[in-house]
């Protein structure tokens, strides 16, 4: 009898404890009387892309709590509903059919990375539900006939590799070389770099392609180095954007300025680079460099404002990351407050947005751009001291 108890009670507490792990995270306060309202995640909060997605997270939920506090949307409550994927195409396409066919959210944001969003496009698009990637390929929402209900907030590759362009033509560097890594981010960066570089007057001399999981550059960059480029452009994300940097250096090869991807864009990665990488340069979002802004930037109060509040809640700095969570959070909840939970007229409220002021620029969306950013809403940067600084450009540039 007493073994049949422990028995019983075992199984209990391991159900117990089962549930808990298949519940998602939420934010819906416990209190609240109206219907509230549901906005749908789906992020790398674990895996590799974690550094990715939890500032993401953090940010979302921040939003959430703080809307809540506030009384919700038209006194509707929102109800945060997260599902991590852990950086894997096949989870995430699992917990996007989750939000939509068990949770029934009006509005999903995410996946955090190219990847994951391409691989779960369709389903957004099938079941006529709104989703607002946070990823950064081109392909995520071109060609817009094909791509109805997807926007995103992340810059398109072509913006970042249109502004970096800009910026080694002003300083007469027109011989460059390229090393990107296998991942959906690194290939669609590839692709731009290849299509943009003859409109640019930029000559491919080396092109390099490596794994996300590789440990020594030094093949790459020795290569490299024998094409005697004017500049190298680094494509990845995650740690190898750190052993470029490391081999870049520890080969003597600093001579030759690197330029990162945007996925560089967090302190976090500066202090793992320490030292060595000082005068990388990349674009970011005005996101990263607020401080560093004109007070009369139309950006600067919402982005100061984002960075005390998360800053003082979690006790990091902010990153392009977070604030893409920042800008998706702000577009859902400005679609609900404007049209309630209706899927379809969140999708033409997204569309018709202008002029909205976001983390990663003042957004313009159209029917025909479902990003509504361009290369003017990114600086060049340059870490200096180890931060960033504005790097500097010809007078003429200016």
């Amino acid at each position: 009898m007493k073994s049949s108890s422990k028995w019983l009670a075992g199984f209990i507490w391991f159900a117990f404890l089962g549930a808990l792990v298949l519940q998602p995270f939420s934010s819906t306060p416990a209190h609240a009387d109206a219907k509230p309202y549901k906005i749908g995640a789906v992020l790398s909060i674990t895996g590799v892309a974690s550094f990715l997605g939890e500032p993401e997270r953090r940010t979302a939920e921040m939003i959430a709590d703080q809307v809540n506090e506030r009384g919700g949307i038209n006194g509707h409550p929102i109800e945060l509903i997260i599902y991590d994927d852990e950086s894997d195409a096949t989870k995430s396409n699992l917990m996007v059919r989750r939000l939509i066919r068990r949770d029934q959210v009006p509005v999903i944001i995410g996946p955090t990375r190219s990847g994951e969003s391409l691989a779960v496009l369709g389903l957004a698009e099938s079941a006529q539900i709104p989703m607002i990637s946070l990823a950064t390929s081109y392909r995520i929402v071109t060609p817009v006939e094909e791509r109805r209900w997807i926007f995103k907030v992340a810059g398109s590759d072509a913006h970042v590799v249109g502004k970096m362009f800009d910026y080694m033509k002003a300083h007469g560097m027109e011989k460059i070389a390229v090393m990107t890594d296998s991942t959906g981010f690194g290939a669609s960066a590839r692709e731009e770099i290849l299509r943009l570089a003859p409109e640019y007057g930029i000559t491919i001399l080396a092109d390099e392609r490596f794994g996300p999981q590789e440990t020594d550059l030094t093949p790459q960059l020795t290569r490299i180095r024998r094409t005697q480029p004017q500049a190298i452009v680094n494509w990845s994300v995650g740690p190898t954007q750190i052993l470029a940097i490391r081999n870049w250096r520890d080969l003597g090869m600093d001579s030759i300025p690197l330029f990162q991807s945007h996925g560089f864009g967090s302190l976090r990665n500066l202090e793992l680079a320490g030292s060595a990488a000082e005068g990388v340069l990349l674009p970011l979002a005005r996101v990263n460099v607020g401080p560093l802004l004109p007070d009369d930037h139309p950006q600067k109060e919402v982005i100061m404002q984002y960075t005390r509040d998360y800053e003082e809640r979690f006790n990091e700095p902010i990153s392009s990351f977070g604030g893409h969570a920042w800008d998706a959070m702000h577009l859902a909840m400005n679609a609900l407050e404007a049209v309630g939970p209706d899927s379809a007229k969140i999708r033409d409220h997204i569309e018709n947005t202008q002029g909205f002021v976001g983390m990663h620029g003042i957004f313009n969306f159209s029917p025909t751009d479902h990003n509504g950013l361009s290369k003017e809403d990114l600086e060049m940067v340059v870490v200096k001291d180890g931060t960033w600084a504005l790097a500097e450009w010809p007078s003429e540039n200016q």
